[in-house]
């Protein structure tokens, strides 16, 4: 009735690289956890419905985001003990995910996800608490003799 949904992907796509090019590091890994989340959380209905290119399809670009997204931006010099762990759970999410699509277990999906939200939680607060110090700095006082 309204022709096709080109027009709407395509708006969408223009959205999110608009965020994307506006975005901070911080806000980007944001968005790599919003991605693969919903890559996760879609699915699991084409799974359960023997969807198989769809499901396949989902579960790869999931994959996709947190190898080529969450993993490659770990700073391991850096980030020392944590970058490691991370990148370790990263491995961990990406082999269930592989699991999961190759004996269709959508359980294995919803523990990805539930993993993928816990870290995006955390990651907010880190962000909100940095945000809080660049607005609220400790105060400055001067010392005599300093």
């Amino acid at each position: 009735m309204f022709g096709s949904n080109k027009g709407i992907g395509e708006y969408a796509r223009v959205g999110i690289e608009t965020g994307v090019a506006a975005a901070n590091p911080h806000k980007l890994i944001v968005m790599l956890y919003d991605g693969a989340i919903v890559a996760c959380r879609s699915a699991i209905m084409p799974m359960k419905e023997h969807d198989i290119a769809q499901k396949s399809a989902l579960i790869s670009k999931a994959i996709m985001i947190i190898e080529s997204g969450l993993r490659l931006s770990l700073d391991k010099k850096a980030g020392g003990e944590i970058a490691e762990s991370l990148d370790a759970l990263y491995a961990y999410m990406s082999n269930r995910l592989y699991i999961a699509n190759l004996k269709n277990q959508p359980e294995l999906i919803e523990e990805v996800i539930k993993l993928l939200v816990d870290l995006k939680g955390s990651w907010e607060a880190i962000g909100q608490s940095a945000q809080t110090k660049s607005i609220n700095p400790e105060p400055y006082y001067a010392v005599a003799g300093a």
